[in-house]
């Protein structure tokens, strides 16, 4: 009799097999093989918050065959991912296939000596780990099920809301504010371009205002033109002497390997990744055993790795370039019994990969790894102090000494080389010249920098940070601008700021981040889920039913027109929807006539049916692209945006693509700058 491992992905399942002989037959349960139902709340509060699990539609076909296996198998191994999520599956398939005392292992990585460790050791199911996915599940469903139907009652169908989500969206919000409420300042630099004064001449340099009468100033505290003007008059006569020279060696550490938030994080400003694409990639590199688990906030490294490491960045490098380091997370939370996201094997370089995606980012994965294990950079730093009249410039240089790390992990940093110099030189003025600047407000997220702010915050875990950002997006709640930056959509702000009003604690960061703490707690057998979810649940449920008397739909949702409905006459109103504002017709549900508002349009006659006007669309995987606004009548689109312009050779619409505008004719194929 064989024994049967069963693990959730069928590329992890195809991996496996080759590493266990005759006697293991793998099989996969792809994901989750219970949850709770689609259709129905699925939670009795009643008692005790007991969950009602079905098994899905789609996984009946694969738990069948898993029962007969289990069945057949002398023994059944579950061998799901290590974290809360695998914990709960392996549960879930204990339950089904009624395996009496069912054995779990875990691996970091799908090699064959983690595998064969993870076999000597088989555990027991770890149920402080199931019931914590349980009550988050479980949290996360109340909160969906209870709070969506009250923003579709008051707001507009198909809306939703969530524990995690809703919060996300309030940052995006408080972002959008912060910018809103900016207030420029002015403030001004002035620079003296120099020269050393005899021959033989060491080279012209810059240098910046540094202090007055011997006081450092302050980057904001020459305001305006007239105290710049002053300024330049004062040195107008002076003489540029050396008052200082220091000369240093100034080191760089690496940075640490990557957890899974800081991953999605460089992916993103690298590649322009979304978190969804990184983790799919990154779940492919694991399956087939390529790199370490890669849903981790953990900055430990197996011993073995770093042996490993060190073997080979002295054999490509040499000796001088390895320094041994240990890295501690500073994360909320962190589970320190997990790795860092580092390659199984070093050797592998990234030039073996065919998929030009996972090359890359394995490539990522790799580089940086053998960085945290390589020497420090070091560069010789030069700052030099020039005194005129009560003022001091200073003027910064430095030049890479040794690249240590930076030899595999590249980074941005400038070389500026500074004649030789010694105090008391005489300098000749070239140039004295004022520049004007304004502050600037604070920077609209990336999804990079939202994940770091989700992180810092303690809100969500690394698993969680994808889906949480692709729902918002699918919900058109934010949407990326053409600097790939979240912006608020007023369907967005709306939801927000009734949230916000009416349920504060909902979208409370310190609040959520709290829950998140206890889920960790009820994992780390410290705390129990269903006090916990009671604490909870009963001012929520309190908090919902008053809301529902107090908030009323008009108030929030429609405007008044003075149009009339041309199927049936009765005043046009202007409703808030999921895409934004529309007209629909006051008779609703009788009559069901909606229509794109003109704001909407961009002026620009369908060139098909010549009756209607083209306008912005969305697909439901979140793609801007332009139709008429007569569809289904009239089914003309494009995928770029029309200029409006007509092409000078077949008279078709001209399109922006990139920094050209070309026709939307594949055939003619005109392009040119755009004007």
């Amino acid at each position: 009799m064989k024994t049967l491992l069963i693990v959730e992905s069928p590329t992890k399942a195809k991996t496996l097999k080759g590493f266990l002989g005759k006697n293991y037959e793998v099989e996969s349960s792809f994901g989750h093989v219970r949850d709770l139902p689609k259709s129905e709340l699925g939670i009795d509060t009643e008692k005790d918050f007991e969950p009602s699990y079905i098994i899905p539609t789609k996984a009946r076909k694969t738990v069948n065959a898993l029962k007969k296996k289990a069945k057949e198998a002398e023994t059944v191994i579950l061998a799901a991912d290590e974290d809360r999520e695998g914990e709960a599956i392996a549960w879930h398939l204990a339950t089904i296939l009624d395996l009496k005392n069912p054995q779990r292992i875990v691996f970091h990585e799908i090699t064959k000596p983690a595998i064969e460790e993870a076999l000597k050791h088989p555990r027991e199911i770890d149920m402080d780990r199931v019931d914590a996915q349980q009550a988050r599940r479980i949290l996360d469903r109340l909160v969906g099920y209870k709070l969506s139907p009250f923003l579709w009652k008051k707001v507009a169908r198909r809306l939703s809301a969530g524990r995690v989500q809703s919060v996300t969206v309030r940052l995006v919000a408080e972002r959008e504010q912060e910018i809103r409420d900016f207030k420029p300042q002015e403030y001004w630099s002035v620079e003296v371009l120099l020269e050393k004064e005899n021959p033989p001449a060491g080279g012209k340099f810059a240098a910046f205002l540094n202090k007055k009468d011997g006081k450092t100033i302050d980057k904001l505290e020459i305001k305006s033109k007239k105290e710049a003007d002053k300024i330049e008059k004062d040195l107008q006569e002076a003489e540029y002497r050396v008052e200082h020279v220091e000369k240093k060696e100034i080191k760089r550490n690496p940075l640490p390997p990557f957890t899974t938030s800081t991953l999605q994080q460089t992916a993103s400003q690298r590649f322009y990744y979304p978190a969804r694409m990184t983790m799919q990639i990154a779940q492919r590199l694991y399956e087939t055993g390529l790199i370490t688990y890669h849903r981790t906030d953990s900055l430990n490294l197996a011993s073995s790795s770093i042996v490993d490491a060190k073997k080979y960045i002295t054999s490509q490098y040499g000796e001088q370039y390895f320094s041994q380091r240990i890295f501690k997370a500073k994360t909320r939370g962190a589970q320190e019994a997990h790795e860092a996201i580092r390659p199984t094997n070093p050797a592998k370089t990234p030039d073996g990969i065919k998929d030009a995606r996972q090359k890359k980012l394995y490539e990522l994965i790799w580089s940086r790894f053998l960085a945290s294990q390589m020497s420090q950079a070091r560069f010789d730093a030069t700052t030099i102090d020039i005194a005129a009249a009560n003022y001091t410039f200073r003027a910064n240089g430095q030049i890479l000494k040794f690249a240590g790390f930076l030899k595999i992990y590249p980074t941005k940093f400038e070389e500026t080389d500074l004649p030789e110099l010694v105090e008391k030189d005489i300098l000749d003025c070239k140039k004295l010249s004022s520049e004007q600047h304004f502050t600037q407000p604070p920077a609209r997220y990336t999804e990079g920098s939202l994940i770091k702010a989700l992180e810092s915050y303690g809100v969500g875990r690394p698993s969680t940070y994808a889906p949480i950002i692709s729902t918002i997006q699918d919900r058109n709640y934010i949407e990326k601008n053409e600097q790939k930056r979240f912006q608020m959509t007023e369907i967005g702000e709306t939801v927000n700021n009734l949230l916000v009003e009416h349920f504060p604690k909902i979208v409370d960061i310190d609040f959520t981040a709290q829950m998140e703490d206890d889920l960790d707690k009820i994992a780390q057998g410290e705390k129990q889920w269903i006090p916990m979810m009671k604490e909870f649940y009963n001012p929520f449920e309190k908090n919902l039913e008053e809301k529902y008397k107090e908030v009323s739909k008009q108030e929030i949702a429609h405007e008044e027109t003075d149009k009339k409905c041309p199927e049936c006459s009765k005043p046009l109103l202007i409703r808030l929807g999921r895409y934004g504002k529309f007209y629909a017709c006051s008779g609703f549900p009788k009559c069901k006539y909606t229509a794109s508002l003109e704001e909407n349009m961009l002026n620009i006659d369908c060139p098909k049916c010549k009756k209607g006007k083209v306008m912005p669309k969305r697909t439901k995987s979140r793609k801007t692209f332009y139709g008429c606004n007569q569809y289904p009548e009239c089914d003309f689109a494009l995928w770029d945006k029309p200029t409006g312009e007509r092409c000078e050779k077949c008279s078709s619409l001209l399109v922006e693509k990139g920094k050209q505008t070309k026709c939307s004719n594949r055939e003619c194929g005109l392009q040119k700058k755009k004007k």
